[in-house]
């Protein structure tokens, strides 16, 4: 099949004979006639098999016809999981959108300034392509709408789940008319990825071009083992002095040992970058620059370059740390081997790397074959050969023969036999065998007889509580407060409440001349003068509160406009008139 058999516009064919393309993909034979029919589709394919002209070409076709209803917003949205995927799907939609007329891309990425990106925004356009985060932030604040939408694309969908997207992609989802179009492209499809499809698509077509297991014929894997991070830097460094290495990507785990790792290796004369997710995204135009004119030989990178990155001079990809998912080695090591060509794939496995390297295998389903380096060859776990060694194992079934062990009939634990005298081991009991608890003898050497001698007593044998002895007497025993005795310790006598005199008849105080509480005259309250009758003090002339004048009322006093006397002029300066006759 030829792209000349396809239904896709006339320009589009121009274009694509111009960039020498003359026979489609499988995924692109396969995915273009069902989206030019207007189906939703489910595509599964790996990575650098063509999947964006799969979906850009039918976008394009689309939007060379008349739009359905007018309005505001884009009319086919792309959306990415990262800023370089992203960066890539634009330059397809521009390189295959050259001869057609009033179709413009605008990208909303992170790490842009908002002010140039409301300036792409204020323009018409008709292709967006966005990150899930920057896009929800230009929706929140009402610059983007989707009135007019008619094609959703989601791109490496299982890359968006696992950076933890999902819920800002259904939340754009819901946003988009409901009478779109979508298109779901991943590397695989797992049972989140079917949830997420089940409610984004209606009745979607599943085209499946190759299973998750591909394996890159076109790239040459190798497995070099390592004993520490010093052994792992030397095997580096190795493989990148080699002359066959043209350019070449080394992956790091995290953003720290990408920066790290390109300081030294700059040290050593390599004209390196790094690229993250913490750099800006100026800078990571600029990395990614570098690499596609040749002026960067070595790319220190993190999983954010795994995906979107399409450099042909690119012939080798070095894992300098094994990926955490399996999934991530197949879409690092496919930066190599791109249209047509070859590429190598090495990955430095350390001690601990054993497990991730098994996952890796049973995922690709084949076996990864391992190289030694000549004066480096590893101590650990390997042979002369290279090939890898199993593990020791320090059972007390090793070096025997497992199926017997297996075979051997299974015995409950009364079956089983006395041990061995020479073994020091005791016979085996069942309990039905040990003397019950009354028959047991007491212990050697002790007085203390065994429980089963012991006398029995019954409850009733105790004496009742009054007919104990000594201290235990009942209640009634006691004597009462006033019949007790005066304490040994003290000299006063015991008197009871009544003894004490009546609190009138007590005696003043000794040495004062204060009479008793009782000795005082009582005084009636009416033998008080009352309150007018008080004479003024003895210290001065103010007269009691009954002489004074009384206050006058209210109605005495001057009005406040007409009665009171002109103002007096004060020294601060002449007042032009009283208040009255403003």
């Amino acid at each position: 099949m030829s792209f000349s058999e396809l239904a896709l516009h006339e320009s589009l064919h121009r274009a694509l004979a111009a960039a020498g393309y003359t026979e489609p993909t499988a995924v692109q034979a396969q995915a273009i006639p069902a989206a030019l029919a207007g189906k939703d589709l489910i595509v599964s394919a790996q990575t650098g098999t063509g999947k964006t002209a799969a979906f850009m070409l039918p976008a394009l076709t689309l939007l060379a016809q008349e739009a359905r209803k007018p309005g505001r917003g884009p009319r086919v949205l792309v959306l990415t999981p990262t800023r370089e995927l992203a960066q890539q799907v634009t330059a397809a939609a521009e390189k295959y959108g050259t001869d057609l007329k009033n179709v413009r891309t605008v990208s909303v990425l992170g790490g842009m300034p908002f002010p140039a990106q409301n300036k792409l925004l204020s323009r018409p356009y008709d292709i967006m392509v966005a990150t899930p985060g920057r896009l929800l932030d230009h929706m929140s604040r009402g610059r983007i709408v989707f009135e007019r939408l008619e094609m959703l694309i989601l791109d490496e969908a299982d890359r968006m789940l696992d950076m933890g997207f999902i819920d800002d992609v259904e939340q754009i989802a819901a946003a988009c008319p409901a009478e779109r179009q979508t298109l779901l492209f991943s590397a695989t499809v797992e049972d989140r990825m079917a949830k997420l499809a089940g409610s984004l698509l209606k009745n979607p077509e599943r085209i499946a071009v190759s299973g998750q297991a591909a394996k890159h014929e076109s790239i040459e894997q190798r497995i070099y083992y390592a004993d520490d991070m010093e052994h792992k830097k030397k095997l580096l460094l190795n493989l990148l002095t080699n002359v066959d290495v043209n350019q070449a990507i080394v992956f790091a785990g995290t953003r720290i040992d990408s920066d790290r790792l390109a300081e030294e290796l700059a040290e050593y004369g390599f004209s390196v970058d790094a690229l993250h997710g913490d750099m800006k995204q100026t800078a990571r135009n600029r990395t990614l620059s570098g690499l596609r004119s040749g002026r960067t030989k070595i790319l220190v990178a993190t999983d954010v370059a795994a995906r979107g990155i399409d450099v042909p001079g690119i012939s080798h990809v070095v894992n300098y740390d094994l990926p955490k998912n399996a999934e991530d080695y197949v879409h690092r090591i496919g930066r190599t081997g791109r249209a047509g060509r070859t590429g190598i794939a090495c990955s430095l496995v350390g001690p601990r790397d054993r497990g991730v390297l098994r996952r890796i295998e049973s995922f690709t389903q084949q076996t990864l074959p391992v190289l030694v380096i000549e004066g480096l060859e590893p101590q650990r776990r390997t042979d002369s050969s290279g090939a890898r060694r199993p593990p020791a194992d320090k059972s007390r079934w090793a070096g025997k023969d497992r199926q017997a062990r297996d075979d051997r009939p299974q015995r409950s634990f009364s079956e089983r036999g006395p041990r061995t005298a020479e073994s020091g081991e005791r016979p085996a009991r069942t309990f039905g065998d040990r003397p019950s608890f009354a028959d047991r003898k007491p212990r050697e050497g002790g007085d203390r007889p065994a429980f089963g001698d012991r006398p029995a007593r019954s409850f009733g044998d105790r004496p009742a509580y009054g007919d104990r002895p000594a201290a235990a007497r009942s209640f009634g025993d006691r004597p009462s407060y006033a019949d007790r005795q005066p304490r040994e310790n003290s000299d006063r006598p015991a008197r009871s409440f009544g003894d004490r005199p009546a609190f009138g008849d007590r005696k003043p105080r000794e040495g004062g001349d204060r009479p008793s509480f009782g000795d005082r005259p009582p005084r009636s309250f009416g033998d008080r003068p009352a309150f007018g009758d008080r004479k003024p003090r003895e210290a001065g002339a103010r007269p009691s509160f009954g002489d004074r004048p009384a206050a006058r009322s209210f109605g005495d006093k001057p009005s406040f406009s007409g009665d009171r006397k002109p103002y007096t002029p004060r020294a601060t300066g002449p007042r032009d008139d009283d208040f009255g006759n403003r």
